[in-house]
């Protein structure tokens, strides 16, 4: 599938969370989570090297409708809830439209 909508999203996790933090957000992929959903293309969890509190998240999804669609669900929203309790600061996310590249893990 295409990636039609993206963003890069930047936490900071309260102090000594960030493993918590990065561990919530992996449990994103699960079954009936938002990130498993084929609509999901990119996900991408990673921390900072300098500040293991600093956490980011890209996503890649085939379009802006089915992210908002998605994230309005009870799954979604109870992980947001959980992710809310670890984090002390976020920066703005940045909103993109990928248009090529390459993912492997």
């Amino acid at each position: 599938m295409k990636v039609g909508y993206g963003f890069n999203a930047a936490m900071t996790a309260k102090p000594g969370m960030g493993e918590r933090l990065v561990e919530l957000l992996l449990t994103g992929l699960n079954e009936g989570n938002p990130a498993a959903s084929e609509h999901c293309v990119v996900y991408l969890v990673s921390r900072s090297a300098s500040d293991p509190d600093v956490v980011h998240v890209t996503e890649g999804w085939t379009s802006e409708e089915e992210h908002h669609r998605l994230f309005a669900g009870r799954a979604a929203q109870d992980l947001v809830a959980q992710v809310q309790e670890l984090v002390a600061a976020e920066q703005p996310y940045t909103d993109y439209v990928p248009v090529g590249g390459k993912a492997s893990f």
